[in-house]
């Protein structure tokens, strides 16, 4: 297929797709599902072998949101039945932290519901931060708190944080459809307010939510654009109790296709399978390795992953190999960079956002090598029974799964 040895020579340049490109690989047919995997996975082994990176998150305050954010059981007005807590503390958190470390993961992430830090809050993040990296050596620590103040990326970065996550999660122009209580823009500002600190800057989108694959291909270059050194892909989670409880729009071989669009728009980046991994792709899950090079090891905020022991077995048996601890992530020329981007700027360029889309449909995917939007074959009935609340680990007395 022309399209996919032409995607396939531009990763492997770290040259950005055209929009039409990254539309069309949307638009493949489930025919096509497993050359466009195989294309995407050249891609990926290129820049970063058969490593699997694992992370773990912590929730260290969990619930009782004031934003309204349609996706999230955490939200406003949410009636979905999570875990709600105060903050952890920070010997707390660096127990939990521990059973991540155990289970293989190399990078921890520290997330707080709110709308954004206040100074004592970072205050107590530090003290966590150093709790958990005085009693494991090497540890990657990322924190997500919300968005940003001046100054506060700074003091996360002295307290020894190595990155900060906040996602975009869909295009600029359908965002207010999603969100009310603060702006794309505000996002935007706090990925660069953590590059600028000299933090990793973790950004990504969430999958699922309605939106049109002119949206999908919108964020990504947008996050391509804003230069994050990893992408996290978050595919619905539609808890009961949210706006979006009725969203059940993917299917496994959709999600593969929005995890290939994005490794060919962002070539050397970690790209991380996150949270619905297990309710949209289920038994599909090892074909998605060949794509990402990084997931999430056990449970995620307020819901329940699959067993960290099966998702170790997972990655062994599709031949894969969990990322050590004193490996770099990110292939040499990004790490060396500071603040290395997803893309190479020097080559094709980033473009602007603002140019959204390709403007028209045109024409059928079957020339592979045309800008269309593929109808989404109706999914299956939903899979509520694979949407579970969290109720182990971190603010609870249960082990947490790691």
């Amino acid at each position: 297929m022309d399209l996919l040895n032409t995607l396939v020579d531009k990763g492997l340049r770290r040259e950005l797709p055209t929009r039409q490109e990254a539309l069309a690989v949307l638009a493949t047919s489930d025919d096509d599902l497993l050359d466009v995997v195989a294309a995407a996975g050249k891609v990926r082994r290129h820049w970063f072998g058969r490593r699997v990176k694992l992370n773990y998150l912590v929730n260290l305050k969990s619930g009782l949101c004031p934003e309204d954010c349609s996706y999230c059981s955490q939200r406003l007005g949410s009636t979905a039945g999570i875990l709600k807590y105060t903050w952890l503390k920070p010997d707390e958190a660096s127990q939990a932290a521990a059973a991540g470390l155990a289970g293989g993961a190399k990078r921890v992430c520290l997330v707080a519901s709110g709308r954004g830090p206040t100074d004592r809050d970072v205050d107590r993040v530090s003290e966590t931060i150093k709790a958990i990296k005085d009693q494991n050596e090497g540890v990657e620590v990322c924190a997500c708190l919300g968005l940003l103040s001046d100054g506060q990326a700074e003091r996360l970065r002295e307290a020894g944080a190595d990155a900060y996550n906040h996602n975009l999660n869909t295009s600029e122009a359908t965002y207010e459809a999603i969100t009310t209580t603060h702006t794309y823009a505000d996002r935007v500002d706090t990925v660069h307010k953590a590059h600028a600190a000299g933090l990793s800057a973790c950004s990504g989108l969430i999958a699922g939510m309605g939106e049109t694959d002119e949206d999908l291909v919108d964020v990504v270059f947008s996050l391509r654009e804003i230069d994050p050194d990893s992408v996290p892909v978050n595919f619905l989670i539609p808890f009961e109790g949210t706006p979006l409880a009725k969203e059940w729009n993917l299917t496994p071989q959709r999600c593969l296709r929005i995890l290939a669009m994005v490794r060919f728009v962002c070539p050397d980046v970690e790209v991380r399978i996150a949270g619905g991994r297990e309710v949209h792709l289920r038994t599909m899950q090892p074909l998605a390795l060949h794509l990402a090079n990084s997931i999430f090891l056990g449970d995620y905020l307020t819901s329940e992953g699959q067993a960290g022991k099966a998702d170790l077995e997972m990655i062994a048996d599709a031949g894969f190999e969990v990322e050590g601890a004193g490996e770099v992530t990110l292939p040499e020329h990004r790490a060396a960079a500071a603040g290395g981007g997803c893309g190479s700027h020097d080559s094709a360029g980033c473009g602007s956002h603002e140019s959204a889309g390709c403007g028209s449909v045109c024409g059928s995917h079957e020339g592979a090598d045309v800008c269309g939007t593929a109808a989404v074959p109706a999914a299956a009935e939903p899979r509520t029974d694979l949407v579970a609340v969290r109720r182990r680990g971190a603010g609870t007395d249960l082990a947490p799964n790691a």
